[in-house]
């Protein structure tokens, strides 16, 4: 599943690309962010077992979290599940972006140069090992069944790919997938190097909390410029260079700087 959703994204952004690709060869880029993303999931991996399943399992026992305080079917504490394990994932990646400390593993992600669906899957393996702790309470606090973790978990999977992939849609069928979902349109302001846009479009699967906070943007420009302005040498950006970013001094971000500029 995961695979083939891979390969379609892939294929659907290679016939009908949106943004002109930049600088790089495509499968250097994609080999390094796979390759980072295996990383990622090998340490997701090893939290899952000691913290989210007994989290999850405690959870279940004792009937714990909001979606235990009311009377509710079956079938209404599965989507209210399912809708609020997406809304509260809205704030744990405007913190990401707002905290200094989370926005250094999570800047990792936004200086890939150029964006596809092999960038929904470069995450550093640092954001992605606190992210264990933080789906870990967002079930405690809510109360999801792990059946409305699993189908939030794929949804919001395939969802990534598909909003990350530099795919161009007609114009007018976005338009009204954007009232419902996130779109590559939608997704690419968030990730261009105007530090404005990337405050904004924090939605990742369902658009309406970017409309609910003020944040929603679709007005952005299809070719313009992925990445963050501090980081736009290459020959920094390899794999061994992204991994060790997150433990050396930051830069000012939204201004350009060389290689020894560093804040």
């Amino acid at each position: 599943m995961v695979a083939a959703a891979f390969l379609a994204t892939s294929a659907a952004e290679t016939l009908w690309p949106l943004r002109r690709r930049r600088l790089e060869p495509r499968l250097r880029r994609v080999a390094r962010n796979l390759s980072m993303a295996g990383v990622s999931l090998g340490v997701t991996e090893l939290l899952h077992f000691p913290v989210l399943l007994p989290v999850a399992a405690w959870v279940k026992a004792n009937g714990f979290g909001l979606l235990n305080l009311a009377p509710l079917s079956a079938a209404a504490r599965l989507a209210l599940g399912v809708l609020l394990l997406d809304y509260t994932l809205w704030f744990w990646h405007w913190a990401n972006h707002r905290f200094r400390f989370l926005w250094r593993f999570h800047v990792v992600h936004h200086v890939d140069l150029d964006m596809d669906a092999s960038t929904a899957l470069r995450f550093h393996f640092g954001e992605m090992g606190l992210s264990v702790f933080f789906r870990a309470s967002q079930v405690a606090l809510l109360g999801a069944s792990p059946e409305a973790v699993g189908i939030w978990q794929l949804l919001l999977f395939v969802s990534i790919l598909f909003h990350h992939s530099n795919t161009r849609l007609p114009i007018s069928v976005e338009r009204v997938l954007v009232r419902f979902i996130v779109t590559p349109r939608m997704h690419g302001i968030h990730h261009t190097n105007r530090e404005a846009e990337t405050n904004s479009n924090w939605s990742s699967l369902l658009s309406v909390w970017d409309v609910l906070h003020r944040t929603f943007r679709f007005d952005g420009d299809d070719q313009a410029v992925m990445g963050v302005p501090a980081y736009t040498d290459p020959r920094e950006l390899t794999w061994a260079g992204l991994m060790a970013l997150p433990f050396r001094p930051l830069r000012e971000d939204w201004t350009p700087t060389s290689a020894s500029d560093t804040a």
